[in-house]
């Protein structure tokens, strides 16, 4: 796990390089925790089965595949959209959705997965790279489950990256939100032996 949070803040770090770019100003990123969860832990973390989120959702393909979410609350992914694309009129709450706000959500999801395994490949020497994200914006047990149903056959357990954005404009308040990252079957044994980790598994 320390390895794992290590690799998660370098990401961060990298993410946040990008997103200071994009919104052309300062903005810093760590992870404060990283752990293994089982599912129902997964889904309270989330907010519960049947809260509502804002997810991204992509598969991480190469050597070691699995599925990968970043989760966040519709007003997170409100406030961060917001500065995005310099507008107060975004909402996540009811469809319809402003396309420029997907957009956005697609790009956020596309800086902040790709630094994260771009890090994790970097330290594991596997090939490890993301699909073109989707957005879902459902109930927490809906848009989980979809990642759940294969792993759920051979393991109870996901890794669980916190996440807090900040920038010069949200220094009050952090944006939180949360990876799952679900590696298939198999994959697991190859992330920590690439790691230097023996298990038992």
């Amino acid at each position: 796990m320390d390895v794992l949070k290590e690799i998660g803040n370098i990401g961060a770090g990298h993410a946040a390089t990008s997103l200071s770019q994009l919104l052309q100003h300062k903005v810093e990123m760590h992870v404060p925790s990283v752990r293994m969860v089982d599912f129902d832990e997964m889904m309270e973390l989330g907010g519960g089965a049947e809260k509502k989120m804002v997810s991204v959702f992509l598969r991480m393909e190469g050597d070691a595949p699995g599925s990968m979410f970043f989760v966040l609350s519709p007003e997170q992914a409100r406030r961060f959209v917001s500065m995005m694309i310099h507008s107060e009129d975004v909402q996540f709450d009811q469809p319809p959705y402003d396309e420029l706000a997907i957009s956005a959500l697609h790009e956020l999801g596309n800086i902040l997965t790709g630094s994260y395994l771009s890090s994790l490949a970097d330290f594991t020497n596997l090939d490890l790279h993301p699909s073109v994200p989707s957005i879902a914006i459902d109930m927490v047990g809906a848009t989980l489950s979809f990642g759940l149903i294969e792993l759920s056959q051979v393991s109870d357990q996901a890794i669980v990256i916190e996440t807090c954005l900040s920038t010069e404009e949200t220094e009050q308040q952090d944006v939180k939100g949360h990876f799952f990252l679900l590696p298939d079957p198999g994959s697991y044994e190859k992330v920590f032996r690439s790691l230097g980790v023996e298990t038992d598994e």
